[in-house]
């Protein structure tokens, strides 16, 4: 029998996913792999994330590997800090973080003959037969273009670059912003005695759910007993699963249950007539992300917070201009204004076959097969990519079964199928249709502005149920890709057509 080939594998980034990536493709035996960390640290986004009250809005137990159990979480949402933690831990535990090479960017990477050549930021060049790209969607923040923003003299930063070194305590902050990240941080911004300023551009929909402290007694219980953390493990995933992802994408009655939910949360945690007219959204429960929160309501209330709801017009020198003409003089400005979702890899220079650059493959879209594969970037995966299902779920599960599925299509090439492997154009136009036909009737489509909107304004999120995503995973249909042989010489390589699902393709290669 011919031995299976051993691939080299390049993974851009060392967060979730990353580290997930490197332990599944150990676990399948492939050990030719570098994994390649633009920062000091692994972790993602729980490493640039630091805020005052950052946290998870996922439950913590289900925000977990499935294989790495952590009987240690303090509350019912993780803490930014206990994720960090978590994730290093698993990374030593598994050998990943002595393989990890940190504080090396990924410059370029180039395919060409069946081969990619990675160049890094510290002069080096790897050439590898895939490459994984594990960037994230969350690491490129957005910032507003206001006008006179660049004029501002105080101090100035992104909760994802939060600046610890400035002592916020009485100080006149501004928060633009009112997403999941703000309603974490301004209750403790108002909590520490500053004067806090929210300017809403749009209100947000907040679902209450208990965030309880695991006892020192219940730790124990879960270290002396897996079986019981991976129940509850089960049923949360149940629970987000049958109810808050199928309220997104139209089932009536969960979409029901979603709302008296938010509604009953807004009336009766806010008295204030006016206030909490200022609070309703005008838009459909769930068509930004849900905000699942216990304290910003609360805070907003409190007499050190004042919520702007006239919008800015200017920034100077000393704080924000509203279109009421009034003037805010602030010591902080806060920008908690998101981040770019649709950078992925980017600003990395990808190149594909032909010479075909990213920015131009994705001109006028941004489109990938299964969110995962690009026509004309063969052996390329792009991981948590558009439309992947992203909503009130945990990633980690998400890229739990795209890295199966990854690592089902590198064995079919260890065995000798192939040599290369991509998505066909076809392919991505009828998947891209699939998506359409889908969210007509998602709430996404309900009237509002979101980060989970393209340029386009079509919304990159998956249109079907949480189980339906992953049946429709669970193996490659060969069909929709294309796969070539690659020869010494790229005049005699031979061109094949896309497989067909279940068969094996005889080829002929003729070598001089």
């Amino acid at each position: 029998m011919e031995a299976k080939r051993n691939p080299s594998v390049v993974i851009i980034g060392a967060g979730m996913t990353g580290i997930l990536m490197t332990i599944k493709l150990r676990e399948a035996g492939i050990t030719d792999i570098t994994l390649l960390e633009k920062s000091d640290r692994i972790g993602g986004t729980w490493r640039e994330n630091t805020y005052p009250g950052v946290a998870c809005d996922v439950p913590s137990h289900m925000y977990t590997y499935s294989f790495e159990p952590n009987p240690e979480w303090s509350n019912v949402f993780a803490r930014g800090h206990e994720i960090q933690q978590y994730f290093q831990k698993v990374a030593d535990k598994y050998g990943v973080s002595e393989k990890v090479r940190l504080n090396e960017a990924v410059i370029s990477s180039v395919y060409k003959d069946g081969k990619w050549t990675v160049k890094t930021s510290k002069g080096d060049t790897i050439v590898a037969d895939f490459v994984v790209s594990a960037t994230g969607i969350l690491h490129h923040p957005a910032k507003p273009d206001i006008p006179g923003i660049d004029t501002y003299a105080g101090t100035m930063f992104h909760t994802a670059e939060w600046d610890h070194s400035i002592d916020l305590r009485g100080k006149r902050i501004g928060v633009i912003g009112t997403g999941s990240t703000a309603a974490q941080v301004i209750p403790e911004l108002v909590d520490m005695g500053a004067e806090v300023s929210v300017f809403q551009r749009t209100p947000q929909w907040i679902f209450k759910i208990p965030d309880g402290l695991y006892s020192e007694k219940m730790k124990e219980r879960f270290r002396q007993n897996p079986n019981m953390m991976n129940r509850r493990r089960v049923w949360f995933t149940r629970s987000l699963e049958h109810i808050f992802t199928k309220a997104v994408i139209g089932r009536k009655v969960q979409r029901k249950i979603m709302e008296w939910g938010c509604k009953l949360n807004l009336r009766f945690s806010v008295k204030d007539p006016e206030l909490r007219n200022k609070l309703t959204p005008d838009y459909q429960v769930g068509c930004k992300r849900l905000i699942i929160n216990n304290t910003f309501y609360k805070a907003i209330q409190k007499p050190n917070a004042h919520l702007i709801t006239e919008g800015i017009e200017r920034i100077d020198e000393t704080g924000i201009h509203t279109k009421d003409g009034q003037h805010h003089e602030l010591d902080v400005i806060v920008l908690s204004t998101g981040f770019d979702p649709t950078a992925y890899m980017r600003p990395m220079n990808l190149v594909g076959k032909e010479d075909l650059n990213i920015d131009d493959a994705w001109r006028h879209k941004v489109r990938a097969y299964r969110s995962l594969m690009v026509p004309n970037y063969p052996n390329f995966f792009l991981m948590l990519g558009p439309n992947t299902p992203i909503g009130n779920f945990s990633v980690i599960a998400m890229s739990e079964v795209q890295s199966q599925y990854i690592i089902k299509l590198i064995n079919r090439w260890r065995e000798n199928l192939f040599d290369e492997v991509e998505a066909t154009e076809t392919a991505v136009d009828r998947f891209m249709a699939y998506i359409k036909a889908g969210l007509s009737s998602t709430v996404w489509v309900g009237g509002c502005k979101s980060w989970y909107l393209d340029a386009d304004g079509d919304p990159i999120l998956w249109p079907y149920t949480w189980g339906k995503w992953v049946k429709e995973m669970a193996e490659p249909n060969l069909a929709d890709l294309s796969t070539r042989r690659v020869v010494a010489a790229p005049a005699i390589a031979a061109e094949t057509q896309p497989m067909a699902r279940g068969k094996k393709r005889k080829e002929t290669v003729t070598a001089e």
